[in-house]
């Protein structure tokens, strides 16, 4: 049953692409527990995970797949029609798979970013959010090279849009807990053999869960302007923490640093920060458009001059109880 009020949703067609990963199952179910949205559209490449996420939600007559990649402008032509909201989660993401196949993460990354900006544009949707990543922030990997040009692209989206209505904004946050590929599943697979592998014994990373980051995509439709680029405060923790967290009883074994592999994360950069915003839940990174009005988010106020968001350098740092906690939700 939906909640109490209105919600964004109620009666709209949204679309989500990537839309059988980790965030997509997760932004399904909370927007079908909260909203009454007209049609919910899952939009991927896997026949077999949409065959199974079909399976997991009978009965749910809101729900509609289509079958199609972001490389492909026509299909996503076809499957925006009478979308009204977008969220943009598709991607190849994982870092050494992108280094050795550089062009096919700009194929999807990059390209498909701009498909989806111009059939958007062009089907007259209302609103769309993309996920982004710690590290598009100063990357040093293709991975977040890509998602750079790709949050560009989407923030200049806006300008691109001209008179129409449609608004683009993009959500930036860090390691996702239990997400397919990150550390926690890898650590909890590794434990069983008896020796964590540890890159670095001073590596930190932003985490977060991933109802925490559905939900703030979602406030993040409510509150958008068109060209933002919104940024949760969020905890960061220490690798070793993390290892004692999964597997307090597992050795370590120190690995050295992956290629593409930073030692901490930024999310936001010195030279964003002239641009951002703090408001009690998040940063707003603001767009260099002249018709952006300095009068959007107006509760929020101007981060100091030097400032900038790392995981090394965070006010708020999860316990190793807080972090299994996190897990076992």
């Amino acid at each position: 049953m939906a909640k109490k009020g209105k919600h964004i949703f109620d009666g709209q067609s949204v679309l989500i692409t990537g839309g059988t990963g980790s965030f997509g199952k997760k932004f399904i179910n909370i927007v079908l527990k909260e909203a009454r949205p007209e049609r919910l559209i899952v939009y991927s490449r896997d026949e077999l995970k949409q065959f199974e996420m079909q399976q997991y939600l009978k009965g749910q007559s809101a729900v509609r797949f289509f079958i199609g990649d972001v490389r492909d402008k026509d299909r996503l032509m076809r499957a925006f029609d009478g979308v009204d909201y977008v969220v943009h989660a598709a991607a190849l993401k994982q870092v050494p798979a992108m280094e050795y196949n550089p062009s096919e993460a700009i194929k999807t990354n990059i390209n498909g970013a701009m498909n989806i900006i111009e059939a958007a544009i062009d089907k007259g949707v209302k609103r769309i959010v993309a996920l982004s990543t710690d590290k598009a922030c100063n990357p040093i990997n293709l991975y977040g090279a890509t998602k750079l040009c790709s949050d560009k692209l989407f923030i200049s989206g806006n300008s691109y849009a001209g008179s129409r209505d449609t608004r683009f904004a993009v959500v930036r946050y860090g390691n996702v807990v239990g997400s397919r590929g990150s550390v926690v599943p890898f650590f909890k697979e590794k434990a069983r053999e008896g020796v964590l592998p540890i890159t670095d014994d001073r590596m930190t990373r932003f985490w977060i869960t991933l109802e925490q980051g559905v939900r703030f995509v979602i406030k993040s439709f409510e509150r958008m302007h068109g060209g933002e680029l919104f940024v949760p405060k969020i905890p960061s923790m220490n690798i070793m923490d993390l290892a004692k967290a999964i597997a307090p009883d597992c050795k370590t074994k120190v690995v050295g640093i992956r290629p593409g592999e930073k030692l901490h994360e930024v999310m936001i950069s010195e030279d964003d920060a002239r641009q951002t915003l703090e408001l009690d839940d998040c940063y707003v990174i603001q767009p260099a458009f002249q018709w952006w009005s300095r009068t959007n988010h107006a509760k929020g106020k101007a981060v100091p001059e030097g400032f900038s968001y790392s995981s090394d350098k965070n006010k708020e740092w999860l316990t190793i109880k807080q972090l299994q906690a996190m897990i076992k939700e």
